[in-house]
């Protein structure tokens, strides 16, 4: 008789699983595919973001260079342009060649633009005067006039590396070539200001990877798209 009472008991428990467990089971994974599909929406937002410093959007800092053809070109030159940076030498044994491989990819597509540019700073300026620059311009074929490659005193090269981009350059003769740097792209809008899509938890990636990675999509494909949306939308 006392395990007649449990019956009613056992019964509503019953109806409980059968009823409500698959509906909440369907709610947690419609509410999974909604933060798949919000987060889909940051990474792919046609809106970049600004990439701030002590909660103020970073802009380039002035600077002014001599380019491969030994004019100068200062920041000026880039108001009213989308364009991307990125540090380098021309004696680079390693990254510096892919990076550049994959620059030109971004200067065939989008060089002809008046809207458009391309810097590319020598970290090894001693070496790199505007003739060596010309000479390595030359070798990657390169038929834009809208890509520098610029040279300078060396403590403002590295000034604005490190301190205006915040993308580390420096000596080193334990490397090979004599200096290090990162791989770096830096995405720059038309009023001067550094941008970027943001990353799946919607934080700004900062800076997109100059040589190719094992996905194959996050440097050239992604600035690529980016490069569009600021010519397009600003």
């Amino acid at each position: 008789m006392k395990n007649k009472k449990y019956i009613p008991l056992i019964i509503i428990v019953l109806i409980f699983a059968i009823w409500f467990i698959p509906r909440i089971n369907k709610r947690i994974k419609s509410d999974k595919i909604i933060e798949s599909n919000r987060t889909e929406e940051i990474t792919q937002s046609s809106k970049l973001s600004f990439v701030k410093l002590n909660g103020e959007s970073r802009k380039v800092p002035d600077f002014i260079f001599l380019n491969q053809d030994n004019r100068y070109i200062s920041n000026e030159d880039f108001t009213g342009k989308v364009y991307v940076a990125e540090f380098f030498f021309t004696s680079c044994p390693n990254i510096c060649i892919e990076m550049n491989q994959n620059m030109k990819i971004l200067d065939e597509e989008f060089g002809n633009r008046e809207d458009f540019g391309i810097a590319s700073f020598t970290i090894d300026p001693i070496t790199d005067t505007p003739k060596i620059l010309k000479e390595y311009s030359e070798r990657l074929n390169v038929k834009s006039q809208n890509w520098h490659f610029l040279t300078g005193k060396i403590d403002d090269v590295y000034e604005l590396s490190n301190s205006g981009f915040n993308i580390f350059a420096g000596v080193n003769p334990a490397v090979a070539g004599g200096f290090e740097h990162q791989g770096y792209f830096a995405l720059i809008d038309k009023n001067g200001y550094i941008r970027s899509r943001r990353d799946s938890n919607g934080n700004p990636i900062v800076y997109y990877l100059g040589i190719n990675s094992g996905d194959g999509k996050q440097g050239i494909d992604m600035i690529k798209e980016d490069i569009i949306k600021l010519l397009e939308n600003g």
